[in-house]
């Protein structure tokens, strides 16, 4: 049976939810977790149609839908939205990660309940809207609307200095939006100033139809790159998260981990790379060192930290790091490479801010020092710990491995050194990551309330197996990732090729909108 429209299902359900909790009377507190939670259930069995039924070879978008929304002055911005290899996990992912972290607040969350249901809720459709818009001003909407419930989950549920973790996330992230919008206007003009369709102003630029000179092209590209690279976050503009992760509350570090730093790299993919690949082949290799600085940076400092948050917020930013090498690498490996790390970035770092939750529940505390010995009294916590570290260091059999080998083979073709560099992410990874585990479960306990904790309940076993069986999955057959994301990743590949001149050069446009020669591709 053929569902039609069914991202707007998936898109605007979260939030139809959300309008009714309204509804509920304010003392039905388990009526609304219950309600909140069935939706996003249903909201990722939604989810799993366009992963099924999807075509894999074909690179184009699927599930389309359009319908006009604004039109004045001859401006038409269209209600668009569809998926294609690239944004059909992410959506799958968004949805897969947003009733865990419901059903991990159960208990934790007990001030202004139906506030906080509400904002994860419209969080959710801000997130896959972000991932199916096809026309710029929507994907604006979208992207501005995000900001909104997360700032308020920080803001209101967070940890002691939860304002100015909050304040500092919505301004870092609107700096890089309000250049964006901007970018957005101008390309729109330079095309005509009649659509604001992502597909169009793809294709004229590829046909020739619209021209952007090389400066037009550089600014603008760089332009989303902040947004985007903000997002991300890719260093030195990741000062914003390591204070957003600790204050926020699980659910909030869950997605803001599993989720909205894919909206950065997504962004690269989906925009800078196909709609400015000749700016994007000379920035290159410059992205590509701060992805290196990023993995190796952020591997050291997550050594040090004290605080079991922050040392998973460092984490990331080397993590991302290694993403953004990926991509700027334009093989199909370390392409592919980048899109799979995403998802499992997503999956095992969420699981860890899960993992910290938990224990976090139990002893009101998240530094390391005040543990030890953890394992002796929460044995099952224990091992669901070790997969998720494991995953998240890249061992062979689980999801992290899949992702990490396929950015290093895709590397090293395009520079061996850059590859060597990288590498290390994975080694420092293990080092921090393997110590951390021994010194928070392993060893004399550092208090007798270690040993007294308890182990996880059915509700959490519950939250962890579905992300341990997706690790295992992904880690043993990533066929069905890879293969339905390849011929999307192929055509961004072939758009940043066809801008490459004779001899691995690349080609431009000159101030006066003539096709030139400039440079060379590395």
């Amino acid at each position: 049976m053929q569902v039609t429209n069914i991202l707007s299902w998936i898109t605007y359900l979260p939030a139809a939810a959300a309008a009714i909790l309204l509804l509920f009377p304010r003392e039905s507190l388990r009526a609304m977790k219950w309600f909140a939670f069935t939706s996003s259930v249903i909201v990722f069995l939604l989810a799993l149609y366009p992963v099924y039924h999807m075509d894999p070879g074909m690179p184009g978008m699927q599930f389309e839908e359009s319908a006009p929304w604004i039109r004045a002055g001859g401006y038409a911005v269209s209600h668009h939205l569809g998926v294609d290899g690239i944004s059909l996990f992410l959506v799958a992912l968004t949805a897969f990660l947003t009733p865990l972290a419901l059903l991990a607040s159960w208990n934790s969350i007990s001030k202004a309940l139906r506030p906080f249901l509400i904002c994860m809720l419209l969080l959710e459709t801000g997130m896959v809207g972000v991932f199916c818009a096809l026309d710029l001003v929507l994907f604006y909407v979208f992207w501005e609307v995000m900001l909104i419930p997360m700032y308020f989950l920080i803001g209101i549920w967070g940890g002691e200095r939860r304002v100015y973790a909050a304040v500092k996330f919505i301004l870092y992230t609107m700096v890089g939006s309000l250049l964006m919008l901007v970018a957005i206007i101008y390309l729109c003009l330079a095309n005509g100033g009649t659509t604001f369709d992502l597909q169009t102003i793809h294709q004229n630029l590829a046909s020739g139809a619209l021209q952007l000179t090389h400066r037009e092209e550089m600014w603008l590209f760089l332009a989303f790159l902040l947004a985007f690279a903000i997002k991300v976050p890719m260093f030195p503009l990741h000062t914003w998260l390591p204070d957003a992760h600790v204050e926020a509350p699980t659910a909030g570090s869950v997605i803001l981990a599993g989720v909205l730093l894919k909206m950065g790299t997504y962004g690269i993919l989906r925009f800078c790379l196909p709609l400015f690949p000749t700016a994007s082949l000379t920035a290159a290799p410059y992205l590509i060192v701060l992805g290196l600085i990023g993995i190796v940076y952020g591997a050291l400092v997550a050594m040090v930290q004290p605080d079991l948050k922050k040392l998973v917020a460092y984490s990331s930013v080397s993590h991302m790091g290694l993403i953004i090498v990926g991509i700027f690498a334009f093989t199909i490996q370390g392409l592919q490479g980048a899109t799979m790390q995403m998802l499992n970035h997503g999956l095992s770092t969420g699981a860890l801010f899960l993992l910290v939750g938990m224990i976090y529940d139990r002893r009101h505390t998240r530094m390391i020092a005040d543990f030890g010995g953890l394992a002796h009294g929460s044995p099952a916590l224990a091992a669901f710990f070790m997969i998720v570290t494991l995953s998240s260091i890249g061992l062979p059999g689980l999801n992290g491995f899949v992702g990490e080998v396929l950015i290093l083979a895709g590397t090293f073709l395009r520079n061996r050194a850059y590859a060597a560099i990288a590498a290390t992410g994975m080694i420092l990874g293990a080092v921090y990551m393997l110590w951390m585990y021994q010194r928070v479960f392993l060893g004399a306990a550092a208090a007798p309330a270690n040993r007294e904790m308890g182990d996880i309940s059915r509700r959490e076993k519950c939250v962890l197996i579905p992300v341990v069986v997706m690790m295992v999955w992904m880690g043993v057959y990533p066929a069905p990732f890879l293969r339905r994301m390849e011929a999307s990743l192929h055509a961004v590949q072939q758009r940043v090729h066809d801008a490459r001149g004779p001899e691995g050069g690349y080609h431009v446009r000159n101030v006066v909108g003539q096709p030139g020669t400039q440079g060379a591709g590395r």
